[in-house]
C-alpha cells in the first residue's frame, strides 16, 4: 500500500472534522478568554469543574452498550450552562467561560484515562463541547438581558423556558451523533437519527432532567444543592449500566448459541458473524433502527442452528444450495430450538421464515436469506463477490427480493465488494 493509499484510508470525513474543528475552536476561545479576563465568581467555576470531572471519570468501566457512560457530567455542565443566579444572588460568568470550565474539567478528566489507554472518543468530547455551548449560548445572553425575568419572573414560566432549552440541545446532541455516525459508517441518516432520539427517551431524559433541578437547585440554596442533586442521578447511572450488563450477557448468549454450528462442523468459522455483520449493514441501508435491527442481528446469528438437527452435514454449510423443501425443514427446525432458548419470538420468527419465497416473508428474513446465500455463494472460490452477487441477481424473481439485493450491493461496493474475513 503507497504512502497516499494510507492517507486516504486514516482520513476523517469532512463532516466529522468540522465538528470537531467547530469544537476545538470554541474551546480555544473559551479557554482563552478566561485566561485573559480572569475567572468570574471562581468558586463556582471550581465545584462545577469538579463536579463535571468526577462524572468524566465515572465512565470507567462503562459497557460498549452505554449511549451516555458520564451522565453526572453531562448533567454537571448542562446545569452551568443554564445557572442564572445562585443562592439568590445573580451569577456573572458567560459562555465563554462556561465553554473553558466544561473544556478545562475535560482535559483534567482525560489525564488518567489516556495513562490506562481508553481515553475518551474525541466524537463524544465535540459534541458535549457544541451542545453545552448551544445551551449557554440560548440562556445566558437571555437572561443576563434581564428581559426575561423582569417579564416573566423565575416562576413556572422560567421552568419551561429552561425546559425547552434542553429539549433543544438534547435534539442538537441527536442531530450531532447521527451526523458523525452517517459520515463515518454510511448509513441512511434518517434511521440513525431516529436512533438517537429513541435513547432520549432513556438516561437522555434523566441527564436533562438533572441538569434543570440542579440550575434551580443552586439558584435557590446556593453551592449546597450539588453534593444532593448528584445522587439520583448516580443511582440512575448504576441501574442503566447493570441493564446494560444483562444486554450484554443476553447478546453473548445468542453468540455462543450461533457459534454451536461452527464448533459441530456444520458452518465455517465466522459465517454466522459474517452474515450478521453484513445482515445489520443492510438492515439499516433499508432504514430499520432500533429493536428492529437487534431482531435482525440476532437472527442472523442463529440462522443455521436448525443445521444441528442433521445427521450428514452439508457441505461448507452452505444451505442456499439445497432444494427449496429441504431448506424450509431446517429452518422450521431452526425456529423451533430459538423458541426453546427462550429468546424474542420475533428472532424465532425470521429464523422460521427465511427460506420461505420473499414476497411472504418479513423484511429482516428477507435481509438473512439474501445475506447468507451471498456468504455460503462466496465459499465457492470460483465465483467470488462479484459472481455471488450476479447468482443473487438472477434469483430476484422468486428467491430474492431486488431492493435488499442491490441494498447488499451498495454496502459492500462501500467496503470494496468484499466479503466479511473470517474468524
Amino acid at each position: 500500500m503507497t504512502r497516499s493509499a494510507r492517507g486516504r484510508r486514516t482520513a476523517l470525513p469532512p463532516a466529522v472534522l468540522a465538528v470537531h474543528g467547530a469544537a476545538a475552536v470554541l474551546a480555544a476561545a473559551g479557554l482563552g478568554h478566561t485566561l485573559w479576563e480572569g475567572v468570574h465568581e471562581p468558586g463556582h467555576a471550581l465545584a462545577f469543574g469538579v463536579l463535571i470531572t468526577v462524572g468524566e471519570l465515572a465512565r470507567w468501566g462503562a459497557l460498549p452498550g452505554e449511549r451516555e457512560p458520564a451522565p453526572l457530567g453531562a448533567a454537571g455542565a448542562l446545569a452551568y450552562a443554564l445557572i442564572g443566579r445562585s443562592g439568590g444572588a445573580p451569577t456573572t460568568h458567560g459562555v465563554l467561560q462556561v465553554i473553558a470550565v466544561l473544556a478545562a474539567a475535560q482535559l483534567v478528566a482525560c489525564v488518567p484515562q489516556v495513562a490506562r489507554g481508553s481515553g475518551p472518543a474525541p466524537d463524544r468530547v465535540a459534541r458535549r463541547i457544541l451542545t453545552v455551548t448551544f445551551a449557554a449560548a440560548c440562556f445566558q445572553p437571555l437572561y443576563n438581558s434581564g428581559r426575561f425575568p423582569d417579564r416573566f419572573g423565575e416562576g413556572p414560566y422560567y421552568v419551561l423556558l429552561m425546559l425547552l432549552l434542553l429539549a433543544l440541545t438534547a435534539l442538537c446532541d441527536a442531530v450531532l451523533a447521527a451526523l458523525l455516525l452517517r459520515s463515518r459508517t454510511g448509513h441512511p441518516y434518517g434511521p440513525l437519527l431516529r436512533d438517537e432520539l429513541r435513547a432520549l427517551i432513556g438516561i437522555g431524559s434523566a441527564v436533562c432532567a438533572t441538569g434543570v433541578v440542579m440550575a434551580l437547585g443552586v439558584a435557590v440554596a446556593g453551592l449546597w444543592a450539588l453534593p444532593v442533586l448528584c445522587v439520583p442521578l448516580l443511582l440512575t447511572q448504576v441501574s442503566f449500566r447493570r441493564f446494560v450488563a444483562v444486554r450484554t450477557t443476553y447478546r453473548q448468549t445468542i453468540t455462543s448459541l450461533a457459534r454451536s454450528t461452527e464448533i459441530a462442523g456444520y458452518t465455517p468459522p465466522g459465517h454466522a458473524r459474517r452474515v450478521a455483520t453484513l445482515c445489520t449493514a443492510v438492515g439499516r441501508e433499508l432504514g430499520l433502527s432500533g429493536n428492529e435491527l437487534t431482531v435482525l442481528e440476532y437472527a442472523a446469528l442463529m440462522h443455521d442452528i436448525g443445521q444441528l438437527s442433521l445427521v450428514d452435514p452439508v457441505p461448507d454449510g452452505a444451505t442456499a444450495a439445497l432444494p427449496t423443501a429441504e431448506q424450509r425443514r431446517i429452518a422450521l427446525l431452526g425456529g423451533f430450538v430459538v423458541r426453546q432458548t427462550g429468546v424474542d419470538t420475533e428472532i424465532a420468527v425470521v429464523v422460521e421464515r427465511q427460506a420461505d419465497p420473499y414476497r411472504e416473508q418479513p423484511l429482516s428474513a428477507r435481509i438473512v436469506r439474501a445475506v447468507n446465500a451471498y456468504d455460503d455463494l462466496c465459499g465457492e472460490s470460483l465465483i467470488g463477490p462479484l459472481g455471488a452477487l450476479e447468482q443473487l441477481r438472477l434469483g430476484t424473481g422468486h428467491d430474492y427480493q431486488p431492493e435488499v439485493v442491490e441494498s447488499l450491493a451498495r454496502v459492500l461496493a462501500r467496503g470494496g465488494l468484499t466479503p466479511v474475513p473470517p474468524g
